[in-house]
């Protein structure tokens, strides 16, 4: 028998992870909320362990995080940055940058190939294709950095814009650039701060602007979008970043 993987969180996109693996072979254990976690623990020597919670629930994932599983761990999270791992000791975490959709009731839909970097992102891309759900190895951690702010690029961009002129990211694009282009520039500029790195900005909105090609009526505004909002101008406070396009919609959705 293969060796088991466990998942932590069994939401939409982990219910996908898991049903790639047992296609492979692997048993699947899941851990939820009321799962114990350390006798899980004690029990079962998985060969991944796949944090599939949400970003809002990741940090107290990662601090319950049994020591044995710290160098088996992949992460998915939507705003994803090093600094969310980095403070828990993980081993060389695998990452993947996730470009698939998964709503309850329909089937994945794909928009892009998703990125994934660390030592089981062969495995983990494997379990996707058996989904035919494409999967990109990247080679470097810098190239890991780039995939990940594009996804918080798209994610945040798209979400605050949807807060002032709805649509879908073909109409943000046709008909609203400037405004899009001015809050993609806020968006990296707390990026560049959360992470400690300068980037380039016309190549990230260039590559956004490509997953935005993918799926042109993909709506704006998420549910979360009021909570990206607020959580991208505490960053900029935190750092006294000027932010006047995210703020002008802070006060006009205030209304």
């Amino acid at each position: 028998m293969k060796q088991a993987i466990v998942t932590i969180g069994i939401g939409e996109i982990g219910s996908v992870i898991a049903r790639g693996f047992l296609r492979l072979g692997h048993p699947v254990y899941p851990a939820t909320r009321s799962s114990k976690i350390d006798e899980l623990a004690s029990a079962i020597d998985p060969a991944l362990v796949i944090v599939a919670v949400g970003e809002n629930d990741l940090q107290t994932t990662l601090t319950k995080l049994p020591d044995q599983w710290r160098d088996r761990v992949v992460l998915l999270q939507n705003e994803l940055l090093p600094s969310s791992w980095l403070p828990h000791q993980l081993i060389d975490p695998t990452i993947i940058s996730i470009w698939f959709e998964k709503k309850k009731g329909q089937d994945s839909k794909v928009l892009i190939p998703s990125p994934a970097f660390g030592p089981h992102s062969t495995l983990l891309q494997q379990a996707l294709a058996s989904l035919d759900i494409p999967v990109n190895q990247i080679n470097n951690k810098n190239d890991l950095l780039f995939e990940l702010v594009v996804k918080n690029l798209y994610i945040v961009t798209t979400n605050v814009a949807g807060l002032k002129v709805g649509g879908n990211v073909g109409e943000l694009q046709k008909h609203h650039e400037t405004l899009m282009r001015d809050i993609a520039n806020e968006v990296l500029s707390i990026q560049e701060i959360l992470t400690g790195s300068t980037f380039n900005n016309d190549a990230l909105i260039a590559a956004m602007q490509k997953a935005m090609d993918a799926d042109p009526e993909h709506k704006c505004m998420g549910r979360s979008a009021p909570t990206r909002l607020k959580r991208a101008l505490a960053q900029a406070a935190e750092s006294n970043l000027a932010v006047p396009t995210l703020q002008s919609i802070a006060e006009l959705t205030a209304e």
